[in-house]
């Protein structure tokens, strides 16, 4: 994902309980959480063959990313009670993080052992979530970071990856303004390996991914009017608060599996035509995603 200073600077118009956190953390889930997991493994020995929608509140999550839309996509999956893991480079959202049971582990996507930990946190992970990206100047995150931790989430048998690139990337080239993709033409470059990539792997190994492109990126509160779309040509801006909202769709929505979509908010786009907008939901969703199922309920 591209950062925020580049992207704003470019496109301008553009509660898990705490209480079982220490027994998580040890690899000694608390009796609740046993009971879950439990009920989880029974479900995918019996019903092998038939895929459903991820349910929230009983699965565990790795979100790989810096302070942005990576740790909004982790407070409205705790809130929805979904269990966390952020890896991250630095400690400075450990308190929240763990104020509320998530997990923090301090480590970078270059870092094979601080992947490995992170994975090995908990007993197995329903999706991981990246948001990993770098700047123009130093773009490499966005290709051989991401590569690395979706091969390491392939080896240890992850079964659902959501990546978060931007709309630019691949074959959304020629939707924003060309003086916008000349300037972020390094890291779009580099995350289109990081897709091509991760849809080369997931066709190799039956694992199920989703793409998701959000415009230029923007710090204020949700808004609750952005969409997705299969439209490769939409270009606007985007809050990271609604991205995430999304990006969290995507990850609980067998509907978006394969899927590569960009994210705009239909108030903030740049001379754009209709288009039209994927539900990742049943039925006519929206604004995101109807509050995001009314907070899944």
């Amino acid at each position: 994902m591209l950062s925020s200073s580049s992207l704003t600077r470019c496109i301008t118009p553009v509660l898990s309980s705490s209480s079982s956190f220490s027994s998580r953390r040890n690899g000694l889930p608390s009796s609740s959480s046993s009971s879950r997991l439990v009920k989880k493994k029974n479900i995918r020995r019996t019903q092998v063959t038939i895929k459903s929608d991820l349910e929230p509140d009983n699965i565990s999550v790795l979100v790989a990313g810096g302070s942005g839309v990576a740790m909004d996509v982790f407070r409205q999956m705790t809130a929805a009670g979904t269990w966390v893991t952020v890896l991250q480079r630095h400690e400075d959202n450990r308190k929240e993080i763990e104020s509320v049971g998530g997990f923090l582990v301090k480590g970078d996507v270059f870092d094979p052992k601080s992947v490995k930990k992170a994975l090995n946190l908990v007993e197995e992970y329903d999706a991981v979530v990246s948001t990993v990206g770098g700047t123009p100047a130093d773009p490499k995150a966005d290709s051989e970071g991401n590569i690395a931790l979706i091969d390491a989430c392939v080896a240890k048998g992850i079964k659902k990856f959501v990546l978060v690139t931007s709309i630019g990337t691949g074959d959304s080239k020629s939707a924003p303004p060309q003086n916008v993709y000349d300037a972020l033409e390094p890291v779009l470059i580099e995350k289109e390996k990081a897709e091509e990539h991760l849809k080369k792997i997931a066709k190799e190994k039956g694992i199920d991914f989703v793409i998701v492109r959000p415009g230029g990126l923007k710090s204020e509160p949700r808004t609750n009017t952005a969409v997705l779309t299969e439209n490769t040509n939409v270009c606007g801006a985007i809050h990271r608060e609604d991205v995430a909202a999304l990006t969290m769709m995507c990850v609980l929505k067998d509907k978006a599996n394969g899927k590569t979509l960009s994210a705009v908010d239909k108030a903030q786009l740049f001379d754009q035509p209709e288009f039209e907008v994927f539900n990742v939901g049943d039925g006519p969703l929206s604004p995101t995603q109807e509050a995001t199922e009314n907070a899944l309920k």
